[in-house]
């Protein structure tokens, strides 16, 4: 698994992560690039755990909102065990022909530390934009969430690649080619 390229993706809440790491897919195509979502084993657990709809805590729905803090609670109390319980899931399930991986979703530092430690080509994209375009996405403060470790803990982090999705298409086609390169090199 060494010779994957593993791009590690984070940002606040109504960033983009998944409008940019879906157009990276499609880039790259569905059979070079697997998209690896962190949440996903922890909404899936979550939900089992609490008879909840599953399929509903994926989407960006009013649902997920609803748990949303109770997720984050039950998640933090699974890391606090085993920080790498849902990294290790997460790539239970992936594509070993893909030769890029491209985790959605990192929220911690332990996320970054897991996939700098098992493998060599790994770079960390964080996706940014402005508050008032997040708000215009739909996005409303909520204290004990955006004021939470899984919402902060990689502020600070020194990402290798930093991406403004703010909406302006041209820009992130420019970015969007300087990443393709960057992945190349490796």
């Amino acid at each position: 698994m060494s010779d994957k390229v593993i791009l590690v993706f984070s940002g606040k809440r109504k960033s983009g992560k998944d409008y940019v790491t879906g157009l990276l897919q499609e880039r790259l195509g569905k059979a070079n690039c697997d998209l690896l979502r962190l949440s996903g084993p922890l909404k899936k657990q979550f939900a089992k755990d609490h008879q909840l709809d599953y399929d509903k805590l994926l989407d960006a729905s009013e649902y997920k909102e609803k748990y949303r803090a109770a997720m984050i609670k039950w998640g933090e109390d699974m890391r606090l065990a085993n920080p790498a319980y849902f990294c290790n899931l997460a790539i239970a399930d992936a594509s070993t022909s893909a030769s890029v991986w491209v985790i959605t979703d990192a929220r911690r530092k332990t996320d970054m530390d897991y996939f700098n430690k098992h493998f060599n080509k790994v770079l960390s994209v964080r996706v940014v934009c402005d508050d008032t375009i997040r708000i215009q996405r739909g996005w409303v403060f909520t204290a004990n969430v955006d004021d939470a470790e899984s919402e902060c803990n990689l502020d600070d982090y020194a990402h290798n690649i930093i991406i403004r999705n703010d909406g302006n298409q041209h820009e992130l086609e420019m970015q969007f080619q300087s990443l393709m390169e960057r992945i190349r090199e490796m």
